[in-house]
């Protein structure tokens, strides 16, 4: 019983709280506001954010094609349907339950295609170590093509001595040793876990670099990471407020969003305003910011609704035969 409550308040908390930052996002806006939010929904040229979900679902062709350098080590080769819908299932998933789509991913190829669930998951482990790898090159790429803006911001935000700065880094660097030591040091079932975790991710990583088509499997990662960048590109003209926006406000705003995607259920409440917040570094208003950023998370998850649901039941349908003559 207990262990179930604990699964339900992990499952609702996510949720929760993109409900209550959907409301304080909302309280905040006058009449005009909405109404001005509003008319953004009904004159946005919905051709560009057409051509923003054709590139998320290139994205997502390209995710399931890559998947099969990981297996096919493993000696699978499922058909690239079963793979591509399988990928698809897992955002709709995800929307209800975080970081599920991932089992469920693997369970449709254990499924499907008589691939090992244990074995399933641990491939999209390693793809995930190189999705995670490819999000920190663009943290990277973002501060380091907008360092004066960042520096700026951060500016304001520091204390004016920098006596005090110094001695926070100096404070932090402290507890970031003496949290590696205990660590490396600690017997602790959870902290074993943990450590086991961070070796399996190592040794994901390493095995990228192993495999015999290792160039594919990194073209297809940076498609993939392009895409994501193009998707936010090509919307931003969809609304006059976004459309002069320079790439690297794109690529600020899509690393503040993604981010975002972690604290709630498919990034509800969290994205818009998290879109909004990047936007009002580069001189864009918060109702056009917040319309933005309602555009596009609103756009991405009915991609997902529809290609999802869609993917729920033809996947059955398209394997049947197979379910018959077995």
């Amino acid at each position: 019983m207990a262990l179930s409550v604990k699964s339900l308040v992990k499952k609702t908390i996510p949720l929760a709280l993109g409900v209550f930052l959907i409301w304080i996002s909302l309280s905040k806006l006058t009449p005009e506001d909405i109404e001005s939010v509003k008319t953004s929904f009904k004159t946005a040229n919905y051709w560009w954010v057409l051509l923003s979900l054709v590139l998320g679902v290139l994205s997502h062709f390209s995710r399931a094609y890559r998947w099969k350098f990981m297996l096919e080590p493993l000696g699978y080769k499922p058909k690239f349907l079963n793979s591509a819908m399988a990928v698809i299932i897992a955002y709709l998933v995800n929307l209800g339950i975080p970081r599920a789509g991932e089992l469920s991913r693997a369970a449709a190829l254990a499924e499907y295609e008589d691939v090992p669930f244990e074995k399933g998951f641990g491939t999209i482990v390693a793809e995930r170590v190189a999705d995670l790898v490819m999000y920190a090159l663009f943290i990277l790429l973002a501060f380091f093509a907008q360092y004066d803006l960042i520096k700026t911001e951060l500016s304001k935000k520091l204390p004016e001595n920098p006596v005090y700065t110094v001695v926070a880094l100096i404070i932090l660097a402290a507890i970031g040793y003496l949290f590696l030591k205990w660590l490396k040091n600690s017997e602790k079932e959870s902290v074993v876990k943990l450590k086991t975790f961070i070796s399996g991710l190592i040794v994901g990583v390493k095995s990228i670099f192993t495999m015999k088509k290792k160039w594919a499997f990194i073209f297809h990662t940076l498609f993939i990471w392009v895409m994501y960048i193009m998707m936010l590109y090509v919307a931003k003209f969809a609304i006059p407020e976004t459309a002069d926006l320079s790439i690297n406000a794109v690529l600020i705003s899509f690393v503040i969003g993604t981010f975002s995607y972690a604290a709630t259920n498919g990034g509800i409440g969290a994205y818009p305003i998290a879109i909004q917040s990047a936007l009002l570094l580069y001189g864009i208003n918060e109702v056009a910011g917040l319309s933005f950023g309602w555009i596009m998370w609103t756009s991405q998850t009915l991609m997902v609704l529809v290609f999802g649901g869609l993917s729920f039941l033809l996947l059955p349908l398209y394997n049947k035969s197979k379910k018959i003559s077995a």
